[in-house]
């Protein structure tokens, strides 16, 4: 990872076709992701909920320990023009 750039973790599952996507998405920005599975891994699944407020669904994604949500929303992120400052500058904005 390049200096100045966001550290990034994905909670997935490995038959995720949303984590893949968004996976992808955060390698065409030069970021090399983390990414957790928690496809039997009960311990993992219950950890990303209670950071992600909650939400069971995958992915659920984390900008430097922000959480930003799942696929749709770093996409909608990426529409915006507000994904790559997010990841240039580590997601110190918000």
């Amino acid at each position: 990872m390049m200096k100045g750039m966001a550290m990034v973790r994905v909670y997935a599952t490995g038959a995720c076709p949303y984590c893949r996507r968004a996976e992808m998405l955060l390698r065409s920005k030069g970021i090399t992701p983390e990414i957790i599975r928690v496809d039997g891994d009960p311990m993992q699944r219950q950890a990303m909920q209670k950071l992600a407020s909650g939400r069971h669904t995958v992915p659920q994604i984390f900008i430097n320990g922000r959480h930003v949500g799942g696929y749709d929303d770093i996409a909608a992120l990426d529409r915006q023009g507000a994904l790559d400052p997010l990841l240039q500058d580590g997601g110190q904005k918000g």
